[in-house]
């Protein structure tokens, strides 16, 4: 299992864009791919998962991966947060 904390750093969070580019980069991995925030823990792959996370800007998000491509998994996640999900 590898996890790795990012930061959301657009200004308009995670709506419906960024969570249909996180679907989109999550699945054509073999992994398990979860998101969590606080308490709450979604599955990476699942659009309206994403969504109630209701993450804003400045927002803590954990990826977690687990398979056997979970590092490749949480890099590109990281790179896509790491982006601002193209926004900016």
């Amino acid at each position: 299992m590898v996890e790795q904390t990012v930061k959301i750093l657009n200004r308009a969070g995670i709506h419906a864009r960024p969570a249909a580019l996180i679907v989109q980069t999550t699945k054509d991995f073999k992994s398990v791919i979860h998101l969590e925030k606080d308490n709450d823990q979604i599955n990476a792959k699942s659009i309206m998962g994403i969504i109630t996370l209701m993450a804003s800007y400045g927002t803590e998000i954990r990826i977690i991966a687990e398979g056997e491509d979970e590092q490749d998994a949480v890099d590109t996640l990281v790179r896509l947060f790491n982006s601002k999900f193209e926004e900016d």
